[in-house]
């Protein structure tokens, strides 16, 4: 059999991290378990990956917006004024080990590793002023730790050729979590500003590592080839909260369900070498409780995604990709990234 892909979606699980008041519908969703592709071979993989996000413009619907617009047209008409955020940088590094002992099962784990730094204004009162955006408003904060796992099971022996598969798994709780109400109360173990007027104060709940809730996760994923050098692949995606720590009223949170869709080519000419595209789509509905920004963590967005994959060795895999959005919209305000980046190392053993 030529190539086959179990493509689980695994790694784009990962990454799909609710980045709620930053943007919560523009994280890294690239699938590079369709990037790698590999026999069906049992036995081992490790992957080894690092994803780069620079969400530095502020949009809203689908263009862009400034600081006056966000504070003087709050998404939430029943607020007299609005949060002015500057940046938020994304960096993951995802540990994933896989075990499949015949042709049919694979059994992953995903652990990632988050450091993210965030800055914003703050909330202003209308009408905007300049004063908002001036240095002295600023506040800054760091995260920086193990973020939650996923553990993923995938069954392909539908067919003869398995190509065609499903996927269940879980997400945990690992990651470090929290929130904080109006009256300064602090849930779980946030990361708080280091500077700033909000020095002291928590970091948004979905800027934290963890989300604080299980989620369950299915999906389904198919694989062709379409001519004697190109494979084609298709796979999607539900992952959905199912329990959350943070429950108490008044200081609650759950994350939004989240909906991927990967499409892609390979081209397969070159043993040594395989250039591929990918168009990558992604659906969140807002977050909910009283420590979420409903109004401002839903939205649509669409990016392709071209990169290639090398063969170092025989069972070592290199591979890079740069996804470029083309399409979006957000509701409320969200920082948004112009471009993404994904390098990664995937090794059978």
């Amino acid at each position: 059999m030529r190539r086959c892909f179990r493509i689980s979606s695994l790694v784009a699980s990962l990454l799909v991290v609710p980045l709620a008041h930053a943007c919560a519908t523009c994280g890294c969703t690239l699938s590079t378990d369709a990037a790698t592709g590999y026999s069906t071979q049992s036995g081992w993989r490790v992957n080894l990956e690092y994803a780069y996000l620079d969400q530095d413009e502020l949009r809203h619907g689908g263009g862009g917006a400034t600081g006056e617009r966000a504070v003087d047209e709050p998404s939430d008409p029943a607020l007299d004024g609005g949060e002015i955020e500057k940046n938020t940088t994304n960096r993951y590094v995802n540990l994933g080990i896989s075990y499949r002992p015949n042709a049919d099962w694979a059994f992953s784990m995903l652990l990632p590793y988050v450091q993210r730094d965030h800055s914003t204004f703050g909330v202003h009162s209308r009408p905007f002023s300049p004063a908002d955006v001036a240095p002295d408003q600023l506040s800054r904060a760091s995260v920086s730790g193990i973020g939650d796992v996923r553990l993923i099971a995938a069954y392909q022996g539908f067919l003869p050729t398995r190509n065609l598969g499903v996927l269940a798994g879980v997400k945990l709780p690992t990651g470090r979590y929290g929130g904080e109400t109006d009256g300064g109360v602090l849930t779980g173990h946030p990361v708080l500003f280091k500077t700033g007027p909000l020095a002291g104060d928590a970091l948004d709940t979905s800027l934290q590592a963890g989300s604080g809730s299980t989620d369950a996760i299915i999906g389904a994923y198919w694989y062709q080839p379409v001519s004697q050098n190109f494979d084609a692949f298709i796979n999607g995606q539900l992952q959905a909260a199912v329990s959350e720590r943070m429950h108490a009223p008044g200081r609650d949170f759950r994350p939004g369900n989240q909906t991927t869709l990967n499409v892609g080519l390979r081209y397969e000419a070159h043993a040594s070498w395989v250039p591929q595209l990918q168009l990558n789509l992604l659906r969140k509905s807002a977050d909910q409780g009283a420590f979420a920004d409903r109004t401002n963590t839903a939205g649509t967005v669409a990016y392709l995604s071209p990169g290639v994959s090398v063969s170092l060795r025989g069972n070592v895999q290199a591979y890079g990709f740069v996804q470029l959005p083309v399409y979006s919209h957000l509701d409320g305000y969200q920082l948004f990234p112009r471009w993404t980046a994904t390098v990664g190392l995937s090794v059978a053993l």
